[in-house]
């Protein structure tokens, strides 16, 4: 009896060690291989669903690309992943700089993505000063500079006219990106001649104000966007913006928006800015007609709203699924970088 257990004993130990050391152990099971992202799309913010409502930032890209798609929860982004089989991925990161760039970091950092050779679409709505453009217009990023790094002054304490604003030294790689030139020229060849929408609201509202290029039809341009957490607004920051633009040898400041310098700079870490790509549409003017008060403007009476915002969104999708399906068809060429554009 003494010996059948310690008989017993012992296989149980040899059993035990085997396991231990994965002799008897299943194989592991293959580790699934990551998605090769080809796009990339952030959007900001949606106003409700993905589909089946009125749409935000988001929903004509989701209905184009992911309507078919499964989320995949990205542990410390605000919103869920979507990808389609063509590796056209995208997501909603949140609005600000803090919270748009710490999903796109999250996002980047998940092992379930390979994005070493997507391009991005930093896409959403904006305003627009209205010397430079209109309600409705879509405009790809040249350069993109950060409203907020510097040092200001309340104007009374400077001298009557000059600039309340000066860089701080120190932030020169944080505070201004140039976007890859051959890459904003395609993006302006494939998206030209898209059809644009308009509304009869946004027509009535640009002829508030007296700068042509408030009253023309929406259009595709480009210039700088300039990102800032601070809403500013009113004739007098639009000036500072401008002036901060050409300070800095940027292009014209045509888009004020809250996100994209962010997210570019957590890009640029990991993969550079070769691929990035800032899409915007403006849905206001970044101040008020000659004959309302900067807070009026801000607060507007009902019915003095601008419109087009639905029109809006629509143009940004309609202008960069251009560009994506483009990638995207010719990815054989394109995963190696930017191609050179074609020749006249």
């Amino acid at each position: 009896m003494n010996q059948t257990i310690t008989r017993r004993a012992g296989l149980a130990a040899l059993t035990l060690g085997a396991l231990a050391n994965g002799a008897l152990a299943t194989p592991a099971a293959a580790q699934p291989q990551p998605i090769k992202v080809k796009v990339f799309i952030a959007a900001m913010f949606e106003i409700g669903e993905n589909t089946g409502d009125r749409a935000g930032e988001f929903q004509h890209w989701y209905e184009r690309y992911w309507i078919k798609s499964q989320p995949h929860t990205v542990k410390g982004a605000l919103k869920p992943v979507y990808c389609n089989d063509d590796g056209v991925c995208g997501a909603v990161l949140g609005m600000g700089k803090v919270n748009s760039s710490s999903s796109m970091q999250a996002i980047l950092l998940d092992p379930a993505y390979d994005f070493s050779q997507a391009y991005f679409v930093l896409s959403g709505v904006a305003g627009t000063p209205p010397s430079r453009g209109t309600i409705g217009n879509v405009s790809w990023g040249t350069w993109l500079v950060d409203y907020d790094l510097g040092h200001r002054w309340a104007p009374e304490e400077g001298k009557p006219g000059e600039p309340v604003f000066m860089p701080r030294k120190g932030y020169e790689a944080y505070r201004v990106f140039q976007l890859n030139p051959v890459l904003v020229n395609w993006a302006v060849k494939l998206s030209a001649g898209v059809n644009l929408q308009d509304s009869d609201s946004a027509k009535q509202y640009r002829m508030r104000y007296p700068n042509k290029k408030a009253q023309a039809a929406p259009s595709v341009q480009t210039g700088t966007h300039m990102t800032g957490d601070t809403f500013f607004h009113g004739p007098g920051l639009s000036k500072e913006a401008q002036y901060m633009a050409k300070l800095y040898g940027a292009d014209d400041y045509v888009i004020t928006e809250m996100e994209a310098a962010a997210i570019t700079l957590v890009i640029k870490r990991q993969f550079g800015t070769d691929r990035i790509m800032s899409l915007r549409g403006a849905v206001n003017f970044d101040q008020g007609n000659p004959n309302e008060t900067t807070l009026q403007h801000l607060d507007p009476a009902p019915g003095q709203t601008a419109g087009g915002f639905s029109e809006t969104v629509a143009n940004i999708e309609a202008v960069g699924s251009k560009v994506v399906d483009h990638i995207v068809a010719d990815w054989p060429e394109w995963q190696k970088g930017v191609p050179p554009l074609p020749a006249k």
